[in-house]
This record gives structure tokens, C-alpha cells and sequence, in this order.
């Protein structure tokens, strides 16, 4: 009879977060930063067609880096749960922590008991009647959840981008100011990110029902050609 080969519980767990951490580490980073007038979401991408950044439900917005189909499969969960929370009792009701909390119960759910984890880091914000409501909660791969304040940076290169953004951050900028620190911080100081290059939405804080409004490549390349000729 063969016998099944042990792995001490430590080295399972460390080997899981570092094949996705390894996952992670490949994608493009993103960013979400609170401004005057609201939240600003911004991702590398260059694709057309594959989105990073989506809509939840009316205030709330998702973002996600790491494995496309993992955390697609994510952002379509939670517009059902938000759908069908909504329908049953109130549009009000669907709160962002209730779903980030759910979130973080599935990850960390198929991080300790499948073969293999979810490549992902995802980002669930909300924006508030008032700059003190907003929130931003960050859920990585194992089901631990932050509760970010004033901006998040997922992906691989997280750490110096998080660092550019300290310097820069103002809680009191415009939305056009909010969207060239986010993108110089993305683009770090060696290279340059053009319109066609990232994806941007909104979550503006005035809009009446559905607060989700995403940046057409010419909007964002107009605000980042005015900071060139200022």
C-alpha cells in the first residue's frame, strides 16, 4: 500500500501564497484614490475589450488584478448578490462591507481548502453621500480584507507605486488632478502612460441613481495632454 507523502500545514499555506502571489506579480497594477467629487478608479490596460474596472451596483465599483477569468468570475458573483439584495429588500441595503465580507469568505473558503487559489487581488469601493462615507476595501487572494483610506494599489509593483502616491496624494484635489497623480504614480518616473494605455472610471459623489461613469480614451488623453502644455 502506498502512503500519501505529508506537507506540514505551514508549507501548504506558504507554497498556495506564493504560487499566487507569483500570478499576481505578472499583471499590470492598478489604483483607486478619493478626490473632492468622489472616487477615481485607474488600471493599466491596454486592451480594448477585457476590463479591470466595472460596476457593481449604483455607488459601488469593483477592480480587479491577476488572473482575468478568476476575478471576472468574481465581479459577475457579486452582481448577483448585490441584484438580488436590492430586489428583496432595498436598493439601499446593498452595502459595500456586507459584499467585500462575502468576497473575502470565498477566497479565503478556495485558498484553504482547494488545490489551487485564486490568482487575484480585488478592490471594492463605494462612494458616500458625504467624503467621510466612502470606502474602499482591498481583498487578496487569501480572504484577508483592508480598509483602505484615501487610495489602494493592487498588483505587482503595489509597493513603489504606493510609495509615489504618498508623496502626491491631496484628499481636496479635482477629479483632472486626481487622474494625472494616479497615472504618474502607475507610470512611475522612467516611462509615460498614454489614454489608450489605461482604463479610468468614476464613482461621482453628485450623480443621481447610478454613480458609475467610465473615461473614453480621448477624455483621458485630453486631461493628460493639458498637464503636458501647462
Amino acid at each position: 500500500m502506498n502512503m500519501p507523502f505529508y506537507v506540514a500545514p505551514e508549507q501548504l499555506m506558504k507554497d498556495r501564497a506564493d504560487f499566487a502571489q507569483k500570478g499576481i506579480a505578472r499583471g499590470r497594477s492598478l489604483v483607486a484614490v478619493e478626490y473632492s467629487g468622489g472616487i477615481l478608479l485607474c488600471a493599466e490596460n491596454p486592451s480594448r475589450n477585457l476590463r479591470k474596472i466595472s460596476e457593481i451596483y449604483d455607488r459601488i465599483g469593483f477592480a480587479g488584478v491577476g488572473r482575468y477569468n478568476e476575478y471576472d468570475q468574481l465581479r459577475i458573483a457579486g452582481i448577483r448578490h448585490a441584484d438580488l439584495k436590492g430586489f428583496t429588500y432595498s436598493r439601499d441595503d446593498v452595502d459595500s462591507q456586507a459584499l467585500a465580507n462575502q468576497y473575502a469568505q470565498m477566497l479565503g473558503q478556495i485558498f484553504t481548502h482547494e488545490t489551487k487559489p485564486l490568482e487575484v487581488e480585488i478592490l471594492v469601493a463605494s462612494v458616500g453621500y458625504a467624503p467621510d462615507g466612502n470606502r474602499l476595501f482591498h481583498i487578496r487572494f487569501d480572504g484577508s480584507v483592508s480598509d483602505e483610506d484615501g487610495f489602494a494599489v493592487l498588483g505587482g509593483e503595489a509597493e513603489p507605486i504606493r510609495q509615489r502616491l504618498q508623496q502626491t496624494y491631496n484628499n481636496d484635489m479635482d477629479q483632472s488632478q486626481t487622474i494625472r497623480v494616479a497615472v504618474s504614480a502607475l507610470a512611475g518616473p522612467d516611462r509615460e502612460l498614454g489614454g489608450d494605455q489605461l482604463e479610468i472610471a468614476l464613482l461621482e459623489r453628485e450623480a443621481q441613481g447610478r454613480c458609475f461613469r467610465r473615461l473614453d480614451h480621448d477624455e483621458i488623453g485630453a486631461v493628460l495632454t493639458a498637464s503636458t502644455d501647462a
